[in-house]
């Protein structure tokens, strides 16, 4: 049953460029059908999620992380009794706007773009679906609706203070009320990534051997997990064990999420979604225990993931190619394709020069940017 607060199609403040209703799928559905079949969602398929794309075929990629999100979402959505199909959309957009080489990626562009307006993933998405992605031909972007670009802007809470440009151009064209919360939905999606990363970063670090199920002892939750499963299943084999106990994992974090959600709704009442909005906080969230507990285990894969010496020498590896390629096509654009060329010489200025850059090299994959970088370095 849907609830009070849930986003409802009949209710959407619609698109920016004015379409006609589709006869057989929401505003949402239509929004989530575009983002999968666009050009950016594809590349996703040859970005890192914390491993460089080419290093292993188990590895998660950002497309099969967006993949996993996604489903979060929908789980957590229909149990609230949300719009589902919003909450999708949001989770499989989340990441659009992601460079290669993951986070490193960012850090590195961001860095670069200092003088030009620096650099947010999150912007940088809204600057895909509005701008970038030229198929239709009646307008630029994918043409979603205001909740689908609220929700991509300020999934992660309220957007305050000096906005990165890309995000303040978007909102300057439409406002998207960035003071305020987002939907249920979006906070639902923002939940969902933490869920799917806590979970599978877990699964990445054993398979690349960064660490041990022996070192995950120690873990709040984890630890836990895998004891209930040697209790139930005395001399399970190494890998079933392992993923017996980090799907326990993902549980104990949905179950709460849920829980927390259920009761601080049943104690709010939230009549509207602009009650949602209106909040102090947002209404999704993990309980305070397990807030520390992730924190804990993020600490964890911090050290012994994220900053593992093979992964910070490939850190190292790829910032300096970024650092190489930036450059190089800012000072001669002539390396970019044509079309890319073209836009960096109607820029006018270096700022928009930069930014034409910008769009070119964040949206490359890991392998095109190794590709480039051996040509051209």
């Amino acid at each position: 049953m849907t609830a009070p607060y849930a986003c409802k199609p009949e209710d959407s403040r619609g698109r920016h460029w004015p379409e006609r209703m589709s006869t057989f799928r929401s505003p949402w559905q239509r929004d989530r059908d575009r983002i999968i079949h666009s050009s950016a969602f594809r590349r996703l398929k040859h970005k890192t999620q914390v491993f460089v794309e080419h290093e292993g075929d188990y590895y998660r990629t950002r497309l099969t992380h967006t993949i996993e999100v996604a489903q979060v979402a929908r789980t957590i959505a229909g149990v609230l009794g949300l719009n589902p199909d919003l909450a999708e959309t949001v989770a499989l957009a989340h990441d659009l706007g992601h460079p290669p080489f993951g986070h490193t990626g960012e850090d590195a562009l961001a860095a670069l773009m200092q003088p030009y307006g620096g650099f947010d993933h999150n912007a940088q998405a809204l600057r895909i679906v509005t701008k970038l992605e030229r198929h239709y031909a009646d307008f630029d972007g994918l043409n979603l609706t205001w909740e689908s670009l609220e929700g991509i802007a300020k999934h992660n809470g309220p957007v305050t203070g000096d906005l990165p440009y890309a995000l303040a151009e978007v909102n300057a064209e439409w406002d998207l009320e960035l003071s305020g919360n987002a939907s249920a939905e979006a906070q639902v999606a923002a939940v969902a990534d933490d869920v799917a990363y806590n979970h599978h970063d877990l699964h990445d670090g054993l398979r690349a051997g960064l660490f041990t199920e022996e070192d995950l002892a120690e873990l709040p939750v984890v630890g836990e997990a895998f004891a209930e499963v040697d209790r139930l299943h005395p001399g399970l084999d190494a890998m079933r064990r392992r993923h017996e106990a980090l799907r326990r994992v993902f549980g104990v974090m949905v179950e709460d999420v849920i829980a927390v959600a259920q009761n601080r709704l049943t104690a709010l009442q939230p009549q509207s979604v602009q009650d949602i909005r209106d909040m102090d906080g947002p209404i999704i969230r993990f309980s305070k225990p397990l807030y520390q507990n992730l924190k804990a285990i993020k600490l964890f894969l911090f050290q012994r993931m994220y900053r593992a010496p093979s992964v910070v020498v490939e850190r190292q590896r790829v910032t300096e190619m970024l650092n190489g390629l930036f450059p190089l096509f800012l000072n001669d654009p002539s390396q970019m394709p044509e079309h890319w060329l073209a836009a960096a010489e109607a820029a006018g200025d270096e700022t928009g020069r930069a930014r034409v850059v910008l769009d070119y090299v964040a949206g490359m994959t890991d392998r095109f940017a190794i590709q480039e970088a051996e040509r051209l370095l």
